[in-house]
């Protein structure tokens, strides 16, 4: 509500100037962005030994998982990681670059069997100068896309609408993991 709806322009308004957006409050990514809710140790190390409703892991293999992004780019993005703890491509040994070749297959089978994206965004980021949130354990994205899911909305507003809550998302793919592998 602005001044001139209040009534009173002495009175400043609570939100700060009103400028004619609209706002979307996303508060619980303040601490990720503050860099104040990041527990101590690797999270991709922590994960698989959470309790199931924490952990959003989606799928475990014998060398690596399937875990859903905490923060994601788009609903279903899942980080395919190793259980053993290495910051490079180059350090995995054969057995874990073959399963995690596989996981990433079947990643991609899971989430066109849950919600039939368009495309695929499938990448690592090595090291920290290049785009790598977690620069010491490796992990490897996989991001479903659709025509149209990127608009204004990161662009200008800096914020990412999901139309589906984690738990939501891990319990479909987990499903669909077993459906769909």
């Amino acid at each position: 509500m602005s001044d001139a709806e209040i009534g009173d322009s002495n009175v400043p308004a609570v939100t700060g100037e009103p400028d004619g957006w609209d706002r979307l409050w996303t508060p619980h990514r303040m601490g990720y962005v503050a860099g104040t809710d990041k527990p101590a140790g690797c999270p991709f190390c922590r994960a698989p030994s959470l309790p199931a409703e924490r952990n959003l892991v989606v799928a475990r293999g014998d060398l690596v998982y399937a875990v859903l992004n905490l923060y994601p780019y788009n609903p279903g993005h899942l980080l395919i990681c190793p259980y053993r703890h290495v910051a490079d491509y180059t350090e995995l040994d054969d057995a874990e670059t073959v399963e995690l070749a596989a996981f990433t297959r079947r990643a991609m089978r899971v989430i066109r069997h849950a919600s039939r994206p368009h495309g695929f965004n499938i990448g690592m980021n090595q090291g920290g100068v290049a785009g790598a949130g977690v620069a010491e354990h490796l992990h490897q994205h996989v991001v479903p896309r659709w025509g149209g899911d990127a608009n204004f909305m990161p662009v200008i507003g800096r914020t990412k609408v999901l139309p589906q809550v984690l738990g939501d998302t891990r319990e479909l793919l987990e499903k669909s993991w077993t459906e769909a592998g």
